[in-house]
């Protein structure tokens, strides 16, 4: 699912699509043998943090899922504070559900204004655990319980949902990777996986 900022709310909120199976470990040849260009473009689909990405890449190749995700976390953990707010920045708001009503994108943008004036950056959150019908609810209960941290207290919990929401867009990626034919041979097509938010 791609990202958009809804165009009337003050700032953002990362909402990722749900978590499924997870790939199996057959299915990171291609991500392993994928052009390091390629590689780097999908990679910023999961994390927008260059440094992230190049240690993801630059490490390659992963013999299974377990070990690339474990280095996907060594690598959000070794974030500095401007590596996480460079990867903070390239996060996007995903649109609230058809159905949602008015009110619920009010309240959605009253919570993130105060969460943004706050912390100077977007309120992210991981939700793979939870249904789509309950992510506003979700993210309107993170957001107002997340402001009663001081601000030491949110990056470190920041930091932590980014690093859940770089492994679930990873899981994705390497399924995509398996599941999209490679088109090196057609000239002008492009071969690296559009991998949702």
């Amino acid at each position: 699912m791609t990202s958009h900022r809804l165009p009337h709310l003050p700032g953002q909120v990362a909402l990722p699509e749900q978590k499924s199976a997870a790939p199996s470990p057959a299915r990171l040849d291609r991500f392993n043998s994928a052009p390091a260009e390629e590689v780097t473009r999908a990679l910023l689909t999961c994390c927008r943090s260059p440094r992230w990405v190049r240690r993801l890449a630059d490490h390659r190749p992963y013999p299974d899922l377990g070990a690339l995700l474990a280095a996907a976390d060594e690598a959000s953990y070794d974030l500095t504070p401007a590596d996480l707010a460079e990867a903070l920045a390239g996060e996007s708001l995903t649109p609230l559900p058809d159905d949602a009503y008015s009110a619920a994108h009010t309240a959605l943008s009253a919570a993130h204004a105060a969460y943004e004036s706050r912390f100077g950056h977007v309120f992210v959150i991981c939700l793979d655990e939870f249904t789509p019908g309950e992510a506003l609810d979700q993210v309107l209960i993170g957001i107002r319980a997340r402001l009663t941290n001081d601000p030491e207290e949110e990056r470190v919990v920041t930091a932590d949902e980014l690093r859940r929401l770089a492994r679930g867009r990873l899981v994705r990626l390497v399924r995509r990777f398996a599941s999209e034919p490679r088109h090196a041979d057609v000239p002008g097509a492009r071969n690296s996986p559009n991998v949702p938010d």
